[in-house]
């Protein structure tokens, strides 16, 4: 059987002509005909016309790729077209997979991760974040049809280019395909990156009641924003602006540059940051931590707060003093709250639980900004946004290197929260940016959401152990032991 991709109309008269359809048959199956073998029902549709049933093409079971087969009904039941997208595919193909689909999918996740970073090369305008590797998504023995008929596997993979689909030879693992099957644009914006005070090294800056400068101008950064879904919005695979003082953003061509005294600059802050954060998430091997379009809601609250709330799953950016948004440390400060509800429904139900909250949003701020701060004091948490608050000469609304133990708890979650996140800290040193967070990330897993120091240290040191092993987890075990959690 070759491809038809054809189409058989019937009840040519009145139905074609209000439809825009041709009147001619085609080689396809007729449109009366029972519906042929080898195809499972993929869906039933109801229109204003009528009934659309979908089918997938299978072979001995598994899907062929891109074969498909439609019926479509007018409302007396009676047939009006046929769409047939079946393969040819030889009765003799064998079905069994001679490589592991881990295989596959490394080869494929190599092949997209490798495209994309041609992709950035040939494009220097695109931001100087390191583009995040492949990752999968899900991988399915399928059949390719046609000529070449072959046993594939499918491997779904998602990077900064966004969804993307893989063919592998499952019998040599050759990638005979790839490519984006996402929706996903991209759009230009403006942003600080992470904060005025941080990249020109300047305690001195004045909010100046939002309004703009010279001087904070020189502060902003062009930037590309990854993963937008084309609507012309700020909203993608992993941020949406839901609500903002003066309305949300939009732009058809996907540009949002703005300086700062405009309140859409906020709106492109949360965005971008966002992004960047669950991009680099991503790219450390969790695909299940927050990997969802976190709501936003920008300067609609007029104190000098931010706050996320887990019961609408929602994170509301203040705009007292500095405008929150503006610090990148406190959108990633909130959004570290959002990750552990998402990943521990529940979390915080305990002080000490509150407060680990509490100090791994300031770490989760802190280490986000290590790829962009060229070292400049990183410990210093909320840098900019402080300035509206402290006396200075330094402004930090808290830091993750005050030296605290269990020994200085005095019961309020912020306060307590530096002894959790000197700890982070200093696991961050021991092992490394990536190794840190991975532990730190995996850790989180087997939290109770009433969890206490000491049990929080226990699964994150046993987390250290299981992915590198004794040497790791005895220097984890010596963080926690010097701040007193674990003894």
């Amino acid at each position: 059987m070759t491809k038809r991709k054809a189409v058989a109309a019937v009840a040519a008269g009145v139905l074609a002509a209000g439809l825009g359809l041709s009147a001619t048959g085609s080689a396809g199956a007729a449109p009366g005909a029972a519906v042929p073998g080898n195809l499972k029902l993929v869906k039933t549709k109801n229109s204003l016309l009528g009934k659309h049933v979908w089918y997938q093409q299978t072979f001995k079971g598994l899907p062929v790729v891109n074969g498909y087969y439609a019926k479509h009904f007018d409302k007396s039941g009676k047939v009006t077209q046929v769409s047939d997208g079946r393969d040819a595919v030889p009765e003799s193909l064998d079905v069994s997979a001679k490589v592991p689909s881990a295989t596959a999918t490394k080869s494929a996740n190599s092949a997209v991760s490798a495209r994309a970073a041609r992709n950035r090369i040939a494009q220097p305008n695109k931001s100087v974040v390191q583009t995040p590797t492949a990752t999968q998504g899900a991988a399915q023995l399928a059949v390719l049809g046609g000529p070449n008929a072959r046993l594939v596997w499918n491997v779904t993979s998602r990077s900064s280019e966004g969804v993307t689909r893989s063919l592998v030879d499952a019998k040599n693992g050759v990638v005979v395909e790839s490519k984006v099957i996402s929706d996903n644009a991209e759009g230009r914006g403006s942003v600080f990156d992470p904060s005025p005070s941080v990249t020109l090294k300047n305690e001195d800056l004045l909010d100046n009641n939002d309004k703009n400068s010279n001087e904070l101008f020189l502060a902003q950064k062009n930037v590309i924003l990854r993963n937008l879904d084309g609507s012309g919005k700020l909203n993608g695979a992993y941020v949406n602006i839901l609500e903002a003082k003066g309305g949300v953003a939009q732009n058809k061509n996907n540009t949002f540059v703005y300086q700062r005294a405009n309140d859409k600059f906020e709106q492109v802050m949360a965005y971008y940051q966002v992004n960047q954060t669950q991009e680099y998430i991503h790219s450390l091997g969790f695909t299940e931590v927050n990997n969802e379009s976190q709501d936003f809601s920008i300067n609609t609250f007029e104190g000098d707060n931010s706050f996320y709330d887990p019961s609408v799953d929602l994170i509301t950016m203040g705009e007292g003093g500095v405008d929150d948004a503006e610090d990148a440390e406190v959108i990633w400060h909130e959004y570290g709250h959002a990750i552990q509800d998402d990943v521990v429904p529940g979390f915080g139900e305990s002080l000490e639980a509150g407060s680990i909250g509490e100090g791994f949003g300031d770490y989760w701020a802190v280490q986000q900004s290590i790829p962009v701060s060229k070292g400049y004091d990183i410990p210093c948490v909320m840098d900019w946004d402080a300035t509206s608050y402290t006396a200075g000469p330094k402004h930090c609304l808290r830091r993750t290197d005050t030296g605290k133990t269990t020994d200085d708890i005095v019961g309020e979650v912020h306060d307590d929260g530096e002894i959790w996140s000197n700890a982070l800290w200093d696991i961050q040193k021991a092992l490394g940016r990536n190794k840190a967070n991975k532990v730190i990330l995996q850790g989180t897993f087997f939290y109770a959401p009433d969890t206490s120091f000491a049990d929080a240290a226990r699964v994150t040191v046993q987390s250290a152990r299981l992915l590198y092993g004794k040497a790791a987890a005895d220097q984890v075990t010596t963080a926690f032991k010097a701040r007193k959690i674990l003894s």
